[in-house]
């Protein structure tokens, strides 16, 4: 991918001296690594599905999982295996022989072996000498090859590892058949120029690929990724999301752009998928990505500062380092007490509401007051809200033509009963009914939109808050949606949250579809 930043001169005479490699490997550890977040339990349907993203992305090896854990966990690599993914399909094991068996019995392309090599894990862990260490490394090495399966070999706790010995231990590796070997900075406690000396230091003495294996607990986990690969790793271990245990593992998206965008570095990944992805595993995982995510996170192009959404306007690269579209992503203008007056002018123009026509400049400078005012108040100006501001200052009524409204719905819970949602939805002139089950009675009326609008509509987000107090408190439901082609937010109030639910679902499909 030819590198946009690549050209900066200042960052361009900074690589001149740096010997980079064409291309790195991707090796995703997110069904490993990443579904040992706590709180993560992904079922082997999920699984499989994520496994069949990678591969379509272009991820190289993909580690399933930990096969001794459970069966259940052999039964999810044995289904991904049968698949006949494009991806190199790894299992991780301990140098241990029962491991090893049971990873060969799921039918993996690949073994991720290791055994601890550094002083704490030694003396509080394992409890055994330097050389027992070496000793089950190289049988298990050999043991893995005798069955015809690719090595992959990391001393855990390396950075955390005496140099000498971490190189023997390596050498050793090599010797007894490791395919590649793999650098763990399992408590992430590297820091680029550490991380580049190490890598450099064991190119001397290793003729084999070298990967890396970095963890985030102090948020550097990419740059020591980045740095390894300057100093010749050939491959970096990724999460979607950075996922993780404690503070997580390096990003794939941000490992893959920095190299693909800042060093010109390929890899097989085709980073149109990187936002699609990161959202399928945040909805199976249950953890919901930051909205300041680099690459991938909902505020990563998105823009409210008058200053930046002029210069956006006038040019996306005033104030974006990449094109969007480039990682699957969007750019947004948002509207709030920062926004100036061009923001506002583009918003307005979106909604179909030119200035000079519909809207007089006078009119104009008083909306941008009132979506200025709604901003100090803390709040998300949305589309329905600058409408309405322009329909109250005209004294027109601006509202395009619905596509999609409701007839009637009726909503059946109770102790016992599974809540059901029944809707009539008038879609186009047409009358459209269905009923739908679900966990509560907002769930249950959600689908049932969903199933008669018939249209590939996500519901992102759902809050909720009052707006005034007591039992008969009025609601205002915020809904965030999205389909292939754009992301919406819509709310709408009353004191039936069900209603309320409803309304705004309705109003933000009318956004989508319109």
């Amino acid at each position: 991918m030819e590198s946009y930043l690549n050209s900066n001169e200042i960052i361009k005479n900074s690589l001149k001296s740096m010997k980079l490699p064409e291309k790195v490997r991707v090796f995703d550890t997110t069904l490993r690594d990443g579904e040992q977040t706590p709180g993560v339990s992904l079922m082997p349907e999920q699984k499989m599905d994520i496994a069949k993203n990678l591969s379509e992305i272009g991820v190289d090896a993909i580690e399933a999982g930990f096969p001794v854990s459970s069966e259940g966990e052999q039964e999810s690599i044995k289904n991904i295996t049968s698949l006949g993914l494009d991806a190199e399909i790894c299992g991780l094991a301990r140098a241990v022989k029962k491991d090893i068996d049971i990873a060969i019995d799921c039918g993996v392309d690949s073994i991720h072996t290791f055994i601890a090599t550094s002083p704490l894990h030694r003396e509080y862990k394992l409890k055994m000498s330097k050389e027992k260490i070496i000793d089950i490394a190289v049988e298990s090495i050999e043991y893995i090859k005798e069955h015809g399966v690719i090595v992959e070999f990391s001393a855990e706790d390396a950075t955390r590892t005496e140099l000498d010995y971490l190189k023997e231990v390596y050498k050793k590796a090599v010797e007894a058949g490791a395919d590649r070997i793999n650098v763990p900075d399992t408590v992430g406690v590297m820091v680029p120029n550490s991380m580049s000396y190490l890598i450099k230091e064991l190119k001397n003495d290793i003729n084999v690929p070298i990967s890396v294996h970095c963890h985030n607990d102090f948020g550097i986990a990419v740059s020591n990724s980045v740095a390894a690969v300057e100093a010749g790793a050939e491959q970096v271990h990724c999460t979607v999301n950075g996922l993780g245990e404690r503070a997580g593992n390096a990003s794939l998206e941000e490992t893959v752009m920095t190299l693909n965008m800042v060093y010109g570095i390929n890899t097989n990944v085709n980073t149109k998928m990187l936002t699609k992805l990161s959202k399928l595993v945040s909805h199976y995982t249950g953890i919901k990505t930051q909205p300041n995510k680099a690459i991938v996170g909902e505020n990563s192009f998105a823009h409210e500062s008058g200053i930046h959404a002029h210069g956006v306007l006038a040019n996306a690269l005033t104030y974006e380092p990449i094109d969007p579209e480039i990682v699957g992503n969007r750019r947004r203008i948002v509207l709030g007490k920062h926004s100036g007056a061009h923001a506002i002018k583009s918003k307005l123009s979106e909604i179909g509401v030119e200035v000079g026509e519909i809207v007089s400049e006078e009119q104009f400078h008083e909306i941008v007051e009132r979506v200025k005012a709604i901003g100090d108040k803390g709040k998300i100006v949305t589309d329905a809200d600058v409408m309405a501001i322009a329909e109250d200052i005209t004294k027109r009524t601006l509202k395009s033509e619905r596509i999609v409204d409701l007839e009637q719905f009726a909503v059946m819970t109770g102790n016992n009963v599974l809540p059901t949602a029944s809707v009539a939805l008038k879609v186009k002139d047409k009358i459209y009914k269905t009923s739908e089950l679900g966990v509560g009675p907002v769930d249950a009326a959600l689908k049932a939109i969903q199933a008669a609008v018939g249209e590939n509509i996500r519901l992102n987000e759902y809050n909720i808050s009052a707006i005034s107090g007591g039992t008969d408190a009025i609601a205002e439901v915020t809904v965030r949606l999205e389909n292939q082609e754009k992301e919406v937010i819509a709310k709408a109030t009353g004191d039936d949250v069900v209603k309320a639910s409803v309304e705004a679902v309705i109003d933000g499909i009318n956004k989508l579809m319109g």
